[in-house]
Order: C-alpha cells, then structure tokens, then sequence
C-alpha cells in the first residue's frame, strides 16, 4: 500500500475528502479524533484554527471555497517560515470578469493574460488562487522564489500551476477534487460547470 492510499484509507475512516493528501482538514480531524477529553471531563480542545493572515490576501482568499480558504493561508503562513513574502492576489472570478480578462489584448487594450474564457478557469469555481511574491513592497512577477512556494503548496496537497506542461503559471494554485483524478483539466472543467448551473458541491 503506498502512502497516498494510507492516507486515503485515514481520509475515508475520519469522514473527510479522500484525495490521499495530508492537509490541514485532515490533521484536523486526526487532531480532533485522537486527542481524548481532559481528566475534569471536559471536551477535547479543538483542532488550532490557522491564524488569518495579511488583509490583502484574505480578501481574497474570503472567495475561495471554505475547503480551499485553510490551504491558502497556511500556503502564505509557511512561506514566511522560510522568509519567504508572498500575498494572495486574486481568488475567484465571475464569468463575466474572465470574460473581461479573456478580452485584453484580443479586442480590449492591454497584454493577454489568459487563454481561458469565463466557465473555462478553475478561478471561476472557488477552488484557485494566484500569489505574489513580495520584496519589501515590491511586487515580483518574476523569481526563483515561486518554484520554492511552489513546493511548498504541493506540501499541502494544492495542486501548482508551475507543473503545468502547456501553459505554465507559478503564481497559480488550486485543490483538485478527489473525483477528478485522473481527468484531463478540460473534463474538470466541463465537470464544474456542470455541477455550478444545478446547485451541486464541487468538491465532494
């Protein structure tokens, strides 16, 4: 049995999304499930809530999924371990706003900064964000800081834009539903679309 099945088969037992990543839902619960009451016979202490973080990102990250939001702030929190400054600069998106995105530089001014229309981003279901790495307060679009940070998201489970074989983006993380391994990105998508226009979860 390798590992990411072990971590599967926890995943199933405590009743939490089995992707076969050890992330902060999982530890919670693991947390929560093995620590037993105290000897007054009180409740167990809950599992530590990961501390909010700067407000710019946490402006964004209030848009993400709820199941997304602990990753995100535990990707900023663990970059800084390693002095590494990095802020979340965008969240989810509208269709419409990708749309607009979609347009610059094809028939609204400005460079093209994606390929993707609206329903076609995974920004568009709650699951994605992008990072900045920060110097100060200069922002750096470029940095061999974003394969470090990159390394580290992958440590929590997200999966990283920077492995991406066609267009690669560093900035770029998200949670890949469990259901969805395996599946070519444009299938996801058709998938999230799908479940988006008749009510469904996402992620479960």
């Amino acid at each position: 049995m390798t590992i990411e099945e072990m971590i599967a088969a926890v995943q199933r037992e405590l009743g939490v999304q089995v992707d076969g990543r050890a992330g902060p839902e999982t530890w919670g619960a693991i947390h929560r499930r093995l620590v037993k009451p105290t000897a007054t016979g009180g409740p167990p202490p809950a599992a530590p809530a990961i501390d909010a973080v700067d407000p710019r990102s946490e402006g964004h990250i209030a848009t993400l999924l709820p199941e997304v939001q602990p990753l995100a702030r535990a990707l900023v929190q663990k970059a800084a371990q390693h002095d590494i400054r990095i802020r979340v600069i965008s969240g989810t998106r509208s269709y419409a706003e990708q749309d607009a995105l979609y347009a610059q530089g094809r028939t609204a001014p400005g460079s093209k900064v994606t390929n993707a229309r609206g329903g076609h981003s995974n920004h568009n279901f709650g699951i994605a964000f992008d990072i900045g790495v920060f110097e100060g307060n200069k922002y750096r679009g470029e940095s061999v800081k974003y394969k470090a940070v990159g390394a580290l998201g992958m440590e929590l489970g997200l999966e990283w834009g920077g492995n991406w074989k066609t267009i690669v983006d560093e900035p770029h993380f998200q949670l890949r539903p469990a259901w969805a391994a395996g599946l070519a990105e444009r299938d996801l998508l058709a998938e999230l679309r799908a479940r988006t226009a008749a009510g469904r979860q996402l992620l479960a």
